[in-house]
């Protein structure tokens, strides 16, 4: 029995996968017909607020006419019909981003309409929840998770050296990744920390985000007669470079800098392909001082970043005013000159 289902296996799964193909595309059809439904019916209720004078009482007449008119009608409630508009009217401007809104379920564009405050935030988990192909608890644990602020803070922070890089890394990495799904002891040692990111390495790659494939643990790197290991490796598809994970259970110090700049220089010459950007490091610490990342990084020449690891949730509010104070900084203009005499 068991050789005789592995042989129509065999013959009869080519036809399966023509089904599944065939499902997904009718899903996406009647996806995209649905999204440009509800942007049309979402324009017009927005130009008969403008020229009409329509509020929410109007709209919600509308409802229960069209509940009268056509009950086999889904999704037209008074509220549904009023977060159309509000659908229309916050994209309306961005037709840059028209086919990307094709692509998400109407869950996914409720859930970025109600909780992304800005248009940089939402065009953010619009484009990761489409590429990533996110499912709606997936989008609203990073929304949650703050991951647009963690991500835009790690790009304001990126060093010179990781600016001039072939490979453009914005958008990549995070100022700090959540590992609350460790259940790490308030101290711990590097060694736990490794130990519970391999045991939950699936969900270790969702925060890391899209893109990121595991190569390895403590990697060998030989250099001279001297052994060495590398905390954690990854390869990253669109930078198309290693990526080198060394660990810190303790509060940032410039020289571990050092270190992880050897084990780039050691990829580089020894484990990068031809075709392959150069390679990237992370340094993973429990804590760190900002300005002392920022000095320490200023004339360091490794593409390396320094990030922190947090075994709880930072209120989404902490990270916006880091945000916040963070660009003031970037963005204040220079003193005044003196008039001239």
């Amino acid at each position: 029995m068991t050789t005789k289902l592995v042989k129509k296996d065999s013959e009869f799964s080519e036809i399966l996968d023509i089904i599944c193909k065939g499902r997904t595309k009718a899903y996406r059809a009647v996806n995209t017909a649905l999204i440009e439904t509800y942007w049309a019916v979402g324009g017009h209720l927005s130009r008969k607020v403008i020229e009409a004078g329509w509020g929410k009482g109007v709209v919600r007449e509308l409802a229960e006419w069209l509940v009268v008119k056509a009950p086999d009608l889904k999704g037209f409630s008074a509220s549904n019909l009023w977060r159309m508009k509000q659908f229309y009217e916050t994209y309306a401007g961005s037709p840059k981003l028209a086919s990307l809104l094709r692509v998400l379920p109407w869950t996914h564009h409720l859930l970025i309409l109600g909780q992304a405050r800005t248009a940089e935030e939402r065009e953010f988990y619009l484009r990761l929840a489409a590429r990533a192909k996110w499912s709606t608890r997936e989008l609203n644990r990073q929304i949650r998770n703050a991951a647009f602020e963690r991500t835009v803070l790690s790009d304001k922070k990126l060093a010179p050296a990781v600016r001039v890089l072939p490979q453009d890394a914005t958008g990549v990495f995070k100022d700090s990744y959540l590992l609350n799904f460790l259940d790490l002891p308030e101290r711990h040692s590097e060694a736990d920390l490794q130990t519970g990111l391999l045991r939950n390495l699936r969900r270790f790659l969702m925060e890391l985000g899209d893109g990121f494939a595991f190569v390895g643990e403590k990697v060998r790197v030989q250099v001279g007669s001297q052994d060495f290991e590398l905390d954690l490796l990854f390869y990253h598809r669109d930078l198309q470079c290693l990526v080198a994970f060394e660990l810190k259970a303790v509060r940032f110090e410039p020289e571990h800098l050092g270190k992880l700049a050897f084990y780039l220089e050691a990829l580089d010459r020894d484990r990068k392909r031809a075709h392959e950007n150069p390679s990237i490091g992370v340094l993973l610490c429990r804590t760190k001082d900002d300005e002392v990342v920022e000095y320490a990084m200023s004339r360091h020449l490794s593409p390396a970043l320094v990030a922190q690891y947090e075994t709880r949730m930072i209120p989404k509010t902490v990270l916006q005013q880091k945000l916040h104070e963070w660009s003031r900084m970037l963005q204040a203009p220079d003193a005044p000159e003196e008039n001239e005499a």
